[in-house]
């Protein structure tokens, strides 16, 4: 699409969707010659700062509910879309019949980068893994440019990076909808129902995933989880070279379990990493993410030394089964970042101890059975709020009737009332987990808003 910088010059560009990927998008089209025709649904007076001054700088700004009109009125070099807008509106399909390129940032950033770009992408452990892979690299003397899913835009940055770099990004199921190129080294964490309320279908969304791959080259490579049932099939689907990573099984290349000892195996030969228990992340399925993040960064270039410091001091990411407090031998932790069944399922595995369960949210559209069952099974108490209440609080009945337990379940809301209910059910030696299973839209910002508002509210206790 775009053979350089120099290809921008005079390109008519409308960037749709004024987010936090597509700023720094229009400031490095427009310091590159394009003529830039910015369109939020936002109105006017709720456009950021920076949007207007980018209208002071020559960029025309088109806001309100008719936003997409333009493209309708007009005829577009490029059209650039947020990642949370379909790329099959009827807008961008009559746009595109007229000879518009549809693209994005991190689309943008592949065609123009001429640094080896690693990508990682799954259902969970995206951003855990991508911060490994990112840190083992760069213990190993690499220049990292941390982006996509997590971090800041690479777009304005993207020219500078040198052949010897390396950029780490994590890719979502938005982003990789779109995508006709493939990172060189590639990561799935996993597959399991997500984001169904955004995507038609799970085969969409799981073929949105299969992007991360389908354009590589025979001499790339591709990291997939062996204890997946998804991806533990995608290995015979395709031409690359592939390496397992496994919690259970010893694989012939990638990384595994050996002996409760984290080991990488490449050409056939055995490196240890470190024991399971020298590990500080909390939950097994941390565990998973270290074994295919250490094979992802060993095969982009990084040395074991590195990969085993960064694997036995690595703490975590805030939001992610996140230490808060301990009040009255009762310990609270965040992990506002479990969005979905299987995340959250993944952090009620971390624990042995009796565990007050804080759940639910914004209804993604994805099924709750198998999440019950667990919740059966592992918690004591359960507090529920948002919009999936009436559904995990269904999914939880059913499977204690299957199992003629009783548990007690309290409805509230706001996390407020959340929180102090847990604290009122919660007894000595017993965890506080927020966990909601669910997106956090119904009620906040995004996830980081209630895992901070999650603190402060266990702060205040």
């Amino acid at each position: 699409m775009l053979t350089g910088s120099e290809a921008l010059k005079n390109y008519s560009v409308a960037v749709v969707g004024l987010g936090v990927s597509n700023i720094p998008v229009i400031r490095f089209l427009n310091n590159y010659g394009a003529k830039i025709t910015a369109c939020d649904r936002k109105e006017r007076e709720q456009l950021s700062s920076s949007i207007i001054q980018l209208e002071k700088q020559g960029v025309e700004v088109i806001s309100g509910s008719n936003y997409l009109d333009v493209l309708y009125d007009r005829r577009f070099d490029l059209i650039v879309r947020s990642p949370g807008i379909r790329p099959d509106i009827k807008q961008f399909v009559y746009a595109v019949s007229n000879g518009a390129t549809l693209t994005s940032e991190i689309e943008l950033v592949f065609e123009l980068c001429k640094a080896p770009i690693i990508g990682v992408t799954g259902s969970d452990g995206k951003t855990t893994s991508t911060t490994l892979v990112a840190l083992m690299l760069e213990h190993s003397g690499y220049s990292v440019h941390l982006g996509g899913n997590i971090g800041t835009p690479l777009i304005e940055e993207v020219l500078d990076y040198q052949e010897n770099d390396r950029v780490v990004l994590e890719l979502s199921s938005f982003q990789l909808m779109t995508m006709k190129k493939s990172p060189q080294y590639a990561l799935i964490t996993n597959l399991s129902p997500n984001h169904l309320d955004y995507h038609k279908s799970y085969q969409e969304y799981v073929d949105a995933k299969s992007n991360i791959y389908l354009w590589q080259k025979n001499n790339h490579a591709l990291v997939l989880n062996l204890d997946n049932a998804e991806t533990s099939l995608i290995a015979k689907l395709v031409s690359q070279r592939v390496k397992m990573f496994s919690r259970h099984k010893t694989v012939s290349e990638g990384a595994c379990l050996i002996e409760s000892e984290l080991t990488l195996i490449e050409n056939s030969c055995k490196y240890p990493i470190c024991k399971q228990n020298e590990v500080k992340l909390v939950g097994l399925h941390n565990i998973e993410n270290i074994l295919g993040a250490a094979s992802l960064a060993f095969s982009a270039g990084a040395t074991l030394e590195s990969i085993r410091k960064v694997a036995i001091s690595f703490t975590g990411v805030e939001h992610r089964i996140e230490y808060v407090k301990e009040l009255n031998g009762i310990t609270f932790y965040n992990d506002s970042i479990a969005s979905s069944p299987t995340r959250a399922i993944a952090g009620l595995n971390s624990f042995t101890d009796n565990i007050v369960l804080i759940a639910g949210g914004s209804d993604k559209y994805v099924p709750f059975d198998n999440f019950g069952e667990v919740v059966a099974n592992r918690v004591k108490s359960l507090v529920l709020l948002g919009k999936t209440t009436d559904k995990i609080y269904t999914s939880t009945v059913n499977a204690l009737k299957k199992q003629s337990k009783e548990m007690t379940i309290k409805k509230t809301q706001s996390l407020e009332e959340a929180v102090k209910t847990a604290y009122n059910l919660a007894e000595s030696g017993d965890v506080v987990l927020l966990s909601p299973a669910c997106a956090s839209f119904d009620m906040f910002k995004n996830f980081v808003e209630r895992g901070n508002l999650f603190k402060q509210y266990v702060q205040s206790l």
